[in-house]
């Protein structure tokens, strides 16, 4: 009987230790070897240079590049969300996604409800109207007129300080860029303020329809958001953002799009 039970027992332990063993994956030498963590990254693919599709309806841009070359460094992977800007930090706040990485200025306002990443960008906050447009050729010649700005943006949030000032009549928001320049061309609105560097990209695609009459309203810089005190997500951006400016590969990535 005693024998009976010593090799029942010695079942359940070789039982057991199979059940262990399946449930991870080892190396060649029996190491574990731990899951690559995957972070859902929110985006709003309508603002190139930074973040915009191809025409495979693949989501490539500066922002782009730039994550997945820290995702490489720091060894975890990466799921693009496509959203509307201003419901990137609401996706953020409420668990939907882990990362924001959209070309978004970092503010104070924004830095109330998020942690941003070192900056990586320089990015002010540009003027411009339809190239034939010869009554505005710079700020000073707003009074009364109607802006078109990006639902969300700090250029939408200039516009209406504008507003409040009772320097400018109106401000109409939009999703897109190219919605934005269209309002432009028809006449609907006067003027546009947009990040610096996107409505170059835009002139560079696009030339002779709009052109900027004043690039200095206000100076910025971009950074990549995460839920406020997830430090663990915040620290593997810093860090590989460091690591990327310091091997070249932000260098790369830079002349790539600017």
């Amino acid at each position: 009987m005693k024998k009976i039970l010593n090799m029942a027992l010695i079942g359940i332990l070789v039982l057991g230790l199979v059940a262990v063993s399946g449930c991870a994956d080892t190396t060649a030498d029996g190491a574990t070897e731990a899951e690559t963590p995957v972070y859902k990254i929110g985006t709003e693919p309508y603002f190139p240079p930074f973040e915009y599709a191809d025409e495979n309806n693949e989501i490539i841009g500066f922002d782009v590049d730039l994550m997945n070359a820290i995702a490489e460094d720091q060894g975890f992977e990466i799921e693009w969300k496509d959203l509307e800007f201003d419901a990137l930090i609401p996706a953020l706040q409420s668990g939907q996604i882990d990362v924001i990485a959209s070309g978004m200025t970092i503010t104070e306002v924004r830095e109330e409800t998020v942690d941003f990443s070192t900056p990586y960008i320089n990015a002010g906050l540009a003027l411009a109207v339809a190239a034939d447009n010869e009554d505005i050729k710079s700020v000073e010649d707003i009074a009364g007129k109607i802006a078109v700005v990006q639902q969300g943006s700090t250029g939408a949030t200039k516009a209406d300080e504008l507003k409040e000032e009772g320097i400018i009549e109106e401000v109409i928001y939009l999703a897109h860029v190219s919605d934005i320049v269209l309002n432009i061309q028809s006449g609907r609105a006067d003027f546009m303020i947009n990040d610096l560097p996107v409505t170059k990209s835009y002139i560079s695609q696009k030339p002779g329809v709009i052109k900027i009459v004043d690039d200095q309203i206000q100076s910025e810089s971009y950074g990549f958001a995460v839920r406020t005190g997830n430090t663990e997500v915040l620290d593997l951006i810093n860090a590989g953002l460091a690591n990327v400016q310091e091997d070249g590969t932000y260098d790369e990535i830079m002349s790539k799009y600017f």
